[in-house]
């Protein structure tokens, strides 16, 4: 059995922390918190000339963890590297290896789809070698990227803006946010009517809606000269029931999650960036601390493209849906959904770990984040096990004079799945329609009011973060672990804005896209990206080497680097200024949106006539407590969020706590929540209000007191000291010996 010189490294504490209790005190656990060591910051780290050959250093952030992890490793018998199972996951492995010199004879690789007890004890007992595939794969992505930021960046810096940076997917994530907007100027509308008639039946009690539908065949009503003749044709004639056809329209459930679709749902109905999406998901499967049942990984693997669910979940799921709803709303057999012909499929779909630990049962141990995600999932995955739902549906035809009028209603007859869960839309749900009276062939009715409408064709929408993630999953471009961190990267970068929740492109996003598909066509190709996103799955799979690639890559891409050196020497390309709403007072002008040392700034477009410059200012929800004005936030100079009365130095009033829309219920004053992330419940900075929070209860990091620094400060200074001594004696040596 195991002794106690095995070493387990995962990349979190909290996934340490929850593996560390599967295991028991016969394993030793540690975090690597990530990677070790990267090529270097202040160079490429690339040797292009000896076939690509790149340059791996320790982090010096890390020194001291890879110091502990050495001296672990060599007393322990057995290295398991329990890093993430997808190709980063298996360079961090490849790269503990290296650093900590580990022979094959003594590495052993094992991965978790899911941290529960059971999959790690048996990962554990059948561990395999690091996969040099993956490894190659990561590395090639890895130095692609290195490539085209390294070399590419400094073109923008010198034509375009100091500052500026361009990536193999973002800068395409990028240009399909400016083709959007592009479709969107260039959109032409088109007018047509609509045509609804209120129908009184003759021979029974009842009325009912009818859309104009068409003559002999579906018709739209293009302008307002073709509704004005069908309201001739039908003023005062008798409408007929031409037809009524009812029918059962079965719905199945949404297959479960794939990171893809979590991002797209948790975008959609919890409002959150597919970064935030990511990060909570990770927590969720590296494991939450639950009342009664201990330390638990509560979600299988998040980056994923496979629908493919185990045999055991899907039995588990079975049973659980027949005891809490009844055998009719489950599925009656496993239902097995199809993954796409171009998937990875590594790794299972998205699901809970333990379907029996519902939302409700566990949410006081978790944020509300964490249980608002656990939800969705949790959710999905039951419903994808579920009973389709059953809609009674009705569809009536009423005819007058050549023309027909329809009529549709549909009603739910079995939730079936939609008892658990229903699917996010992106555009607008069709309308279920009024309910129907009773009506038969032959049935005869009056008009009684007649309403038409003008409407015009709508251009496409802008992207959501949500939408981009599925365009770029649809076209290929990047892969599961990339989505989110590319939407993030392009709006860091001030490529692109939130504007109404929708992704538009910034003047600058604009300017580097133009550059880029004037000079740089392969790299701004969504064809091109999402090839080789697929080469990178061929080395994955073992059909090409990486370094081949790379080279074939290299070849067409300096040449295009030398094109365009060429091509714009002497030139620099500006970026338009954003225009504001905010008038200068001095002069009258729309201020413009400048970048000074310390970020954005307002400043009158007059310049340098007229040099009045001004902060940018956001307001905040709430009232001022001193005063009862409006509460803005600032920046100090070194970038970090307060927040001020709006009359300033006049009334005084500043805090790091974020003002929040909720009213203390007590006083009325405006409430203040710890700034950060998490759960963080609002309190009231009201001294007077019997609701006041006093500060050291608002869950502050404590501060040290004097005595306890002092002592800190003691031998830290006599460690200074005695450094100090050293070097001057090295120096005096050198000296004599010269």
């Amino acid at each position: 059995m195991a002794s106690a010189s095995n070493l387990v490294i995962v990349e979190s504490p909290s996934k340490a922390k929850t593996i560390g209790k599967y295991l028991g005190p016969e394993y030793t656990v540690k975090a690597s918190m990530g990677h070790l060591r990267d090529l270097p910051k202040s160079t490429m780290g690339v040797d292009i000339e000896k076939n690509f050959e790149p340059e791996y250093i320790p982090l010096e952030s890390k020194a001291e963890l890879i110091g502990e992890l050495r001296k672990m490793a060599k007393k322990a018998d057995r290295v398991y590297l329990a890093t993430d199972p997808d190709r980063e996951g298996e360079a961090i492995s490849w790269h503990l290896k290296e650093l900590l010199e580990l022979p094959d004879s003594k590495a052993f690789r094992v991965t978790f789809n899911e941290i529960t007890q059971r999959v790690v004890r048996e990962s554990i007992e059948n561990p395999r070698a690091i996969d040099y595939c993956l490894v190659d794969a990561q590395q090639a992505r890895r130095i692609l990227d290195r490539i085209v930021g390294y070399q590419l960046s400094p073109l923008l810096w010198k034509k375009v803006r100091r500052g500026l940076s361009a990536g193999r997917v973002q800068s395409v994530a990028t240009r399909m946010v400016v083709d959007r907007e592009n479709e969107i100027r260039a959109f032409v509308p088109k007018e047509y009517w609509s045509l609804e008639v209120l129908l009184n039946l003759q021979d029974k009690s009842g009325s009912f809606k009818a859309h104009y539908h068409g003559d002999t065949k579906k018709r739209e009503l293009e302008n307002e000269d073709q509704v004005d003749a069908v309201i001739r044709d039908i003023t005062g004639k008798v409408f007929t029931v031409a037809g009524v056809k009812r029918a059962d329209k079965k719905r199945t459930a949404a297959p479960p999650f794939t990171t893809s679709t979590l991002q797209q749902e948790a975008s959609r109905k919890l409002n959150m960036t597919p970064k935030r999406t990511m990060a909570i998901a990770q927590q969720l499967y590296e494991g939450v601390d639950v009342e009664g049942e201990g330390t638990l990984g509560l979600i299988t693997y998040m980056r994923t493209d496979s629908l493919r669910i185990s045999n055991e979940a899907m039995d588990a799921a079975a049973d659980f849906i027949m005891n809490r709803y009844g055998k009719q709303y489950y599925y009656g057999k496993h239902h097995v959904f199809k993954t796409k012909s171009t998937a990875q499929d590594a790794h299972e779909a998205i699901r809970p770990t333990h379907v029996e630990l519902d939302p409700e049962r566990i949410q006081s141990s978790l944020t509300r984040e964490q249980y608002r995600l656990y939800k969705l999932i949790w959710s999905r995955f039951l419903a994808s096990q579920m009973a389709n739902a059953v809609y009674d549906t009705v569809a009536i035809d009423t005819v007058c004079e050549g023309h027909t009028f329809r009529s549709t209603h549909q009603s739910v007859k079995f939730s079936g799945f939609l008892a658990v869960y229903e699917e996010g839309r992106d555009d607008e749900a069709e309308e279920a329609g009024a309910a129907l009276p009773e009506l038969n062939e032959g049935d005869q009715a009056l008009c009684t009011d007649i309403k038409k409408e003008q409407h015009f064709t709508q251009p496409p929408a802008r992207y959501t973060e949500a939408t981009l993630v599925k365009a770029m999953e649809e076209k290929g471009v990047g892969r599961p672990s990339t989505y989110a961190a590319t939407v993030s990267i392009i709006q860091d970068r001030e490529y692109v804005n939130k504007v109404d929740k929708r992704l538009a492109p910034t003047a600058l996003g604009e300017v580097v896209t133009g550059l880029m598909l004037e000079r740089f066509q392969d790299i701004i190709d969504v064809e091109f990206t999402a090839n080789m996103e697929t080469r990178l799955d061929d080395v994955e799979a073992g059909k090409q080497p990486w370094k081949e690639l790379l080279a074939e890559f290299y070849k067409d891409f300096h040449q295009e680097m030398v094109d365009a050196e060429a091509a714009l020497e002497g030139t620099r390309l500006k970026v338009p200024d954003e225009v504001t709403e905010e008038i200068c007072e001095v002069c009258g002008r729309n201020m413009v949106v400048k970048i000074g040392r310390f970020g954005k700034f307002l400043a009158c477009p007059g310049f340098p006539e007229c040099k009045n410059t001004k902060p940018i200012v956001e307001k905040m929800p709430g009232r001022c407590p001193k005063c009862g004005s409006t509460i803005l936030k600032r920046k100090s100079k070194r970038g970090y969020a307060y927040y001020g009365c709006e009359r300033g130095a006049e009334c005084g009033f500043m805090t790091w706590d974020v003002p929040t829309a909720e009213d203390c219920p007590k006083c009325g004053q405006t409430m203040f929540k710890k700034s950060g992330r998490g759960r963080n419940k609002p309190f009231c900075i009201n001294e007077s209000c019997e609701n006041f929070l006093p500060e050291d209860k608002r869950g502050y990091y404590k501060k040290k007191t004097e005595e306890a620094e002092q002592a800190e400060e003691k031998p830290a200074k006599k460690t200074a000291s005695k450094k100090t001594a050293a070097k001057k004696t090295a120096t005096k040596k050198k000296s004599k010996e010269s």
